[in-house]
């Protein structure tokens, strides 16, 4: 090979190197550069002329030396290093890199190293960003877990209220038996509640929904019967058409929250003008259920609250237990079990929600 040729080969070298994203350089054993691709010298606000032959590794690293004096001594001493290092630029902007350090051996001695660092920022980034989107994912389902329990236990509490009130207040003893017989049936309900909610929280440290298998029609038959005394007292006739042999894909705890929010809610604004009757139907069209609740309440205006029907806090009606926050719960839940709430309502005629699930 002549030496126009060897010349060549360096200049093509220097140049590849030059095109190179990542810093590329290489130290001798004093420290002192002997190379450095335009990378290096523009991570760290250099030019060829005020590095090579002339800088040491101790003058430009600065203050970042002594973190890495333990990787230069190893890989002087023949091992290959490699770390990862934060490096701030001479603009301010701290980057993450992965730093190499491969020694140069020579007749069995280490004369140099060569430098290899490559910008992780981006994917330290991405990792952050996928760190974020797990806090927030985390955070929405103890915020919902958070209201599942409150809206599910409200419901047992305010009945139990109830029918505590009206065991004290009794004048005979079948009134008393009645009363004892609805405290059995909130009893079990409530067992049954805190057995569902306890998969939810075991779901939710596995990182599912755990849905499984329920009857429909025996789940509305459970929420009528723990709103029992609420029924009774408000006159209200509650009709379950839903096919008994149906079962959906559901998480118990989001299932039995769904059905008492939607059956509390046609109690809550029922209207003063007719007795309540709430009627619920299913069928299934295109692979999806659907379960529709109506009633012959006071009705909503969608035409000028449709757009904040399920959004939190809002409300639409001036009932003082209205506190916005049920149909923003139950819209969560029936998503997340892949499902999908529509909305039929006139004012004084009366509303019916359609839930759709996916049954595929």
């Amino acid at each position: 090979m002549t030496a126009a040729d060897k010349n060549n080969i360096a200049l093509y070298g220097v140049m590849v190197a030059d095109h190179v994203p990542a810093m590329l350089a290489y130290w001798d054993r004093d420290l002192v550069c002997r190379f450095a691709n335009a990378a290096y010298l523009q991570w760290f606000g250099k030019t060829r002329n005020q590095m090579v032959g002339k800088m040491t590794l101790i003058e430009l690293l600065g203050p970042l030396y002594p973190l890495n004096e333990p990787y230069i001594k190893a890989v002087l001493d023949g091992q290959a290093q490699t770390f990862e290092r934060k490096i701030t630029q001479p603009s301010g902007f701290t980057r993450d890199t992965i730093a190499n350090y491969t020694p140069d051996f020579r007749n069995g001695k280490v004369v140099g190293f060569c430098v290899h660092v490559t910008d992780i920022t981006p994917v330290k980034m991405q990792e952050l960003e996928r760190t974020n989107h797990i806090i927030t994912e985390q955070n929405i389902r103890l915020i919902n877990f958070s209201n599942t329990i409150s809206h599910n236990l409200k419901s047992y509490s305010r009945n139990l209220e109830m029918i505590l009130k009206l065991f004290i207040t009794a004048k005979d003893e079948a009134t008393k038996d009645k009363m004892l017989h609805h405290l059995q049936i909130i009893s079990k309900g409530f067992s049954s509640t805190m057995v569902d909610l306890n998969k939810v929280i075991e779901a939710q440290n596995g990182g599912d929904e755990n849905n499984e298998h329920l009857n429909l029609y025996n789940y509305i038959e459970k929420a009528i019967h723990i709103l029992g005394i609420e029924i009774e007292l408000s006159n209200a006739i509650f009709i379950n058409n839903v096919n008994p042999e149906l079962t959906l894909n559901a998480n118990a705890a989001y299932l039995e929250s769904i059905l008492l929010n939607f059956c509390s809610n046609a109690i809550k604004y029922r209207s003063p003008e007719r007795p309540l009757i709430v009627e619920l139907s299913s069928s299934i069209q295109n692979n999806e259920l659907e379960l529709s609740i109506k009633d012959n309440g006071m009705g909503i205006n969608l035409e000028k609250y449709g757009h904040d029907l399920f959004k939190m806090y809002k409300t639409f009606h001036r009932n003082p237990d209205a506190q916005g926050i049920g149909l923003f719960i139950s819209k969560y839940q029936v998503e997340a079990m892949r499902g999908r709430i529509t909305v039929e309502s006139e004012v004084d005629k009366g509303t019916t929600f359609h839930l759709h699930f996916w049954l595929g």
